[in-house]
């Protein structure tokens, strides 16, 4: 349901509407709302590195004016690319693979920094 929500609100929705359409608490959307976009810039770098390092010929999504957007974008990006590599990442969500990227990513940067 969070993938789905900032999805959403990555087109530009708000969070009342948002939560209308998933059935949700208003609070509970504006509340992932605002974590992601507090990360949102880091999300988006982070995924777009991955998308150059992953992609044999990679395509960069276009900026849509928010940095959230645009790390939506970008985490989408990698999910294609990584599919087209692995076609079993099809079976994943976007939301559960960047969930499973960035644990990886925070793993090895505490394992790196003991």
């Amino acid at each position: 349901m969070i993938g789905a929500g900032l999805e959403i609100a990555a087109l530009g929705m708000g969070h009342r509407q948002n939560a209308a359409h998933l059935s949700l608490a208003e609070g509970t959307v504006r509340g992932w709302i605002r974590r992601f976009k507090r990360r949102s810039e880091e999300v988006r770098r982070h995924f777009t590195v991955a998308l150059v390092t992953l992609a044999d010929d990679p395509v960069m999504p276009d900026p849509s004016g928010t940095t959230l957007g645009d790390a939506v974008s970008a985490i989408a990006a990698v999910h294609r690319a990584a599919a087209v590599k692995w076609s079993h990442m099809n079976t994943v969500s976007q939301c559960e693979f960047a969930g499973r990227a960035i644990a990886d990513r925070v793993l090895t940067c505490s394992l790196a920094a003991s």
